[in-house]
């Protein structure tokens, strides 16, 4: 069953602007409290910055995201309607110069995303339920790869909830784990060093 509702778009030049999306069984919309933390986490990270927003769902991270000064979003998602409905949304809010809607798959995406320079990104997953019950290897594979080739200082959060093997994660003590009710931030820091051992 399909559930409609309305997200909003909390702060900066796009501050207010809403949302009307359809929730399908098994996406995980990042409640509005869950995104309001994030946001105040990454701070001065966002603006000059470009943004992935993996899993994009309703979109309203990555487009937050460019309402906070990230210089261009890329919002990945596969379901054909989601991005069709993402899309809508840039172009009604006017910021089709600097969002871009990828219909692609996300592990797929990851395979051949690479770093266009030496400049620090931002990565946000928020992968659907599905994926975290029939894909977490996929999905854990995914994270240690953009890792691998992200420049130093980028920022990867995934978000998910309770349940989820933290564990797992690599690299697991330089993980920043936010607990917000049921919701998990994991936030993670690529180190100058990675970086430098990916040069040498």
């Amino acid at each position: 069953m399909l559930e409609k509702t309305q997200v909003r778009i909390v702060a900066g030049r796009l501050r207010g602007r809403k949302l009307q999306v359809v929730v399908k069984p098994g996406m995980r919309p990042t409640p509005q409290l869950v995104r309001e933390a994030y946001f105040s986490i990454m701070g001065n990270a966002i603006p000059g910055r470009i943004f992935y927003d993996v899993f994009a769902g309703t979109g309203v991270v990555g487009m937050e995201a460019v309402s906070r000064g990230a210089t261009a979003a890329r919002l990945i998602e596969n379901d054909v309607r989601q991005a069709a409905d993402i899309q809508k949304h840039v172009d009604r809010f006017g910021i089709s110069q600097e969002v871009q809607v990828l219909k692609v798959d996300a592990y797929r995406w990851a395979e051949h995303w690479q770093p266009s320079g030496t400049a620090p990104v931002n990565f946000f997953l928020s992968p659907p339920f599905a994926d975290l019950q029939d894909r977490l290897e996929q999905f854990l594979a995914l994270v240690h790869g953009l890792l691998a080739k992200a420049p130093a200082e980028s920022v990867l959060t995934i978000q998910v909830e309770r349940g989820f093997p933290v564990e797992r994660l690599p690299d697991l003590d330089a993980w920043d784990i936010r607990r917000y009710g049921r919701n998990l931030l994991l936030v993670y820091v690529v180190p100058e060093s990675a970086s430098n051992q990916k040069q040498a």
